[in-house]
């Protein structure tokens, strides 16, 4: 399926995704997750190949772009003019907003992240939920929003995320094998 552009579609791709990364979880090794991640033998030049050593800082990752979304959604219907990326930080220098998130959650436990990343994604589903189609895929219909829909906002911090963390995940078991 490509990237959705319907409740529909981001509902339910959001859903599978959820339920493929918890399941690639499940089937993790005890050595696939106690073996830190090692991409420096690889051509991945993007900055979080390095930035993430295991599964926690990956669930964290993703719980705390939830929440990015949770905050920005709610402060907006509040009538706050809120960014989605928090200040300081912005577009350009979000990079350095994902490593005070990796940094902030060094103590956190990975049943605390799992847990986390549990219930932000039931939140974030449930908030989807209370929007039409119109209100998710319409241009326009959210001044905050921008240029874009607050469906695509969804579409990144749900699908489209966890496929990123699959395919971590995917990577740091090839890089496991023969170890």
């Amino acid at each position: 399926m490509g990237r959705p552009t319907t409740k529909t579609d981001l509902l339910s791709a959001a859903t599978q995704n959820y339920e493929k990364l918890n399941e690639l979880i499940d089937g993790l090794t005890k050595e696939e997750l106690d073996t830190p991640f090692d991409f420096s033998g690889s051509a991945k030049k993007e900055a979080h190949w390095k930035r993430d050593k295991n599964l926690r800082d990956i669930l964290v990752h993703l719980y705390e772009w939830h929440k990015l979304l949770l905050t920005w959604v709610h402060a907006n219907q509040r009538g706050d003019n809120w960014p989605f990326i928090p200040k300081p930080y912005n577009w350009k220098t979000y990079g350095d907003m994902n490593v005070m998130f990796w940094k902030k959650h060094q103590d956190t436990s990975l049943d605390e992240a799992r847990s986390l990343f549990q219930e932000s994604h039931a939140e974030v589903m449930a908030l989807a939920e209370t929007f039409s189609n119109e209100e998710l895929f319409s241009k326009g219909v959210f001044p905050w929003v921008g240029g874009s829909t607050l469906g695509s906002y969804f579409v990144s911090a749900t699908s489209s995320h966890y496929d990123w963390a699959m395919k971590k995940l995917r990577a740091h078991k090839k890089n496991c094998v023969g170890k």
